[in-house]
């Protein structure tokens, strides 16, 4: 985040925790051990920060929605329900926000990205994807998302193809920094290296 804090979720407590560098716990969102249906949380996939410090949270494992909250942590709404019609979800995975308080959704099972406005409006869906799972954007406006193929695909804001190459089988998280390093999170142990050739690779397309 923008106070170099972390924004996590806790799929299995069923919480999103804000820390320090420390490791200290700032804030926490849901209650440890209760999973709630169509409502916060049961067991969240992926949480992103927006701009004005707004906390996106995709609810994906046994809810399908997603959740927007305050810096403070007040909800301010949730949208979604399960299916495949615009605005549902089937599993929803990953969560991004954009400069322009977009918000990307990486809507797993659906085989798609879904696009929506700051207030959950839907706007797009990309698909040509193959069960995604993590979704960020760079400061150029780029965004990057992995699937299960494994792959990550790098598009326009506006959902133009502009590279794609294999990736890690490690795309759970993703997530960036300013120097154009690519930063992979999973459930497979071992997976190390430097995968910065990658964004500098789609630099030159």
């Amino acid at each position: 985040t923008a106070d170099d804090c972390i924004v996590a979720a806790d799929r299995d407590t069923h919480q999103v925790l804000k820390l320090d560098a420390e490791g200290n716990v700032l804030l926490r969102l849901g209650e440890a051990g209760v999973a709630r249906l169509h409502a916060p949380f049961n067991h969240p996939t992926g949480v992103a920060v927006a701009p004005n410090g707004d906390i996106l949270v995709a609810d994906g494992y046994g809810n399908s929605c997603v959740h927007r909250f305050s810096a403070d942590g007040r909800l301010l709404r949730s949208w979604g329900s399960p299916g495949a019609a615009p605005g549902q979800f089937s599993i929803p995975n990953g969560v991004w926000v954009d400069g322009e308080d977009r918000v990307y959704v990486a809507d797993r099972d659906n085989n798609r990205l879904q696009v929506f406005d700051g207030e959950g409006g839907f706007l797009a869906e990309w698909r040509d994807l193959a069960r995604p799972m993590a979704v960020w954007g760079d400061s150029a406006g780029r965004i990057y998302v992995t699937d299960q193929v494994p792959r990550l695909s790098i598009f326009t804001s506006e959902g133009a193809l502009l590279a794609r190459g294999k990736a890690p089988e490690a795309g759970q998280g993703l997530c960036g920094d300013a120097q154009g390093n690519l930063y992979f999170t999973g459930s497979i142990s071992g997976v190390t290296g430097d995968f910065s050739g990658v964004a500098k690779l789609e630099a030159r397309t």
